[in-house]
Formats: C-alpha cells, sequence, structure tokens
C-alpha cells in the first residue's frame, strides 16, 4: 500500500483543503496569535462540514518569503498546528514557504503530522525571493535524521510563482522526483488560481503510471471532475474563500477572507463519486 492510500484510506478522489495562517511573528501586518487561531479554526469546520479528506497549513502570507523561515515564524506555525492537530481527526500535514523542508519536517515530527509539501524538490527555480535549489536528498537525509521516516513527502515539480532554470520537461522532473523518494507529486499552473494543463497532466500521468498526483492550484467547483481525469486528488483553497478577488493581493484573496463550507460541499460533490 502507498503512503497516500494508507494516510487518506482511498487513493483517489482526494480532497485536502488549506489553512493559509495570516502574516506570521516578525511579518508588520501580523494580527496576534488569537486572531491566527481563531481563523485558522474557522477554517477547518468550514473544511469538515464540508466533508475533505484532509487539511494543510501553510505560512501563505509570509511576504516576503524566505528560504530559511524566522524561529518565530517556526514557533507560530507549532503553536497553530498543534491547536489544530488537537481539535482534529483527519489527516494533517504543512508546507512552509518557501522551501523550508527542515521546519515542514521538524514541525511534522513534533506534532504528528502526516505529511508536508515541500515545493521545490527536484528542480531549480527563480523567485520573487530568490533562486531555489532542489532538495530531494537533503529532505530525504534530515526526515531520516530526525526519525520522521512515516512523514509522506508531497513533492511539487514545476512549481508556480517560479521560473524554471533547469531544462527538464515536467514529465522528465517528474519521474526525477519519483526516482527521488517523492511520495506523490503536485502539479501547479503558473500562478495562484490557475489550473495545470490537462494534457500535460496526462502526459505525467503516462510517465509515472500509477503514482500519486495531486492538482495543487487553480482548482474550481466547474473543473475539479475535469482535473482528476488524470490525477488523484485536488489540493484547494483560495476557490472556496468567500468573497471576490483583493486587487493587488499576490495571494488573489486576503487571509481574512473565510473558507466557505458551502463551497467546500459543493466541491467535494463534483470529486466524489
Amino acid at each position: 500500500m502507498n503512503r497516500v492510500k494508507k494516510i487518506f484510506k482511498r487513493a483517489e478522489r482526494i480532497v485536502i483543503g488549506v489553512i493559509h495562517f495570516p502574516p506570521l511573528i516578525g511579518y508588520p501586518k501580523f494580527p496576534g496569535l488569537d486572531v491566527a487561531l481563531q481563523n485558522a479554526l474557522k477554517d477547518l469546520r468550514a473544511f469538515e462540514r464540508g466533508g475533505v479528506d484532509g487539511i494543510m497549513f501553510e505560512n501563505n502570507y509570509d511576504i516576503p518569503h524566505r528560504e530559511q523561515v524566522d524561529p518565530g515564524v517556526v514557533a507560530a506555525m507549532t503553536y497553530l498546528g498543534g491547536a489544530l492537530r488537537s481539535e482534529m481527526s483527519l489527516p494533517l500535514g504543512v508546507s512552509v514557504l518557501w522551501n523550508d523542508y527542515r521546519a515542514a519536517l521538524g514541525i511534522a515530527k513534533v506534532l504528528g503530522l502526516e505529511f508536508v509539501r515541500i515545493p521545490v524538490f527536484v528542480d531549480k527555480v527563480s523567485t520573487d525571493y530568490g533562486v531555489f535549489m532542489g532538495v530531494a536528498r537533503e529532505a530525504r537525509q534530515y526526515r531520516k535524521h530526525i526519525m520522521a521516516d512515516d512523514v509522506a513527502i508531497l513533492a511539487d515539480v514545476h512549481v508556480k510563482h517560479a521560473r524554471l532554470l533547469s531544462k527538464a520537461s515536467l514529465e522528465t522532473s517528474a519521474t526525477r522526483a519519483v526516482a527521488a523518494g517523492a511520495d506523490a507529486l503536485i502539479l501547479t499552473g503558473h500562478r495562484t488560481g490557475v489550473p495545470p494543463d490537462e494534457e500535460e497532466v496526462g502526459r505525467v500521468r503516462e510517465a509515472v503510471g500509477r503514482f500519486p498526483i495531486f492538482i495543487g492550484s487553480g482548482v474550481t467547483t466547474g473543473n475539479a471532475r475535469s482535473l482528476l481525469k488524470y490525477s488523484n486528488g485536488v489540493i484547494v483553497s483560495t476557490s472556496l474563500k468567500r468573497g471576490g478577488i483583493k486587487s493587488g493581493e499576490i495571494n488573489v484573496k486576503s487571509y481574512t477572507q473565510r473558507i466557505d463550507a458551502k463551497k467546500v460541499r459543493t466541491l467535494v460533490s463534483q470529486v466524489k463519486p
């Protein structure tokens, strides 16, 4: 049994909802831990009522992102993640942006999380926050070092909000990520709110066979079913938030906009057989 099926008790049509924390400690718009926790719990309840299969939390609004986050951010994410863990029984994961695999795996080990997301696993990319190199070998070694081998790695390939500096095709990067020890692949469009091209997802499916693939951006109630044609599940948050797009917001919507349980329920109904 692969790790994805073991974690989610199913191998396909998996929906992972993402809780976006507000700017955390050290960022000018940090609203305080009490506000951050109350917002996170509201989103958690909405996802649970909507019927998702798992939850991931992320420091999405820590702009600018850093390759290695400050200790205050790690402390805040551990505190908030621990509160979420105590309030739920669904599988729980973490992503520490931009590519801090040590922080992510450390938080996962301490809190008993089931998975982490690593944005740059085998590629080399240029972003607004610097150049990031693939960390597949280092992540596997660190996971072993802290005795967290039961934590699954969901690895992006050709990740959004980045310009690819390596020359590998999407299919090649995907097969490299599989060989490098990823437990699942994540495919995205070029930015938040944009889904990957369905034909490209199909080519990756052909390249990696039955290996687990998640769609990590641009998932909506209108396209979820078609995106699942070649994938095992979706990772979704922005399209499920209340209200409209915020002008000038790199993350499309504000951290003050909460997850809408009705939207979650509608999307889940599109995904589940």
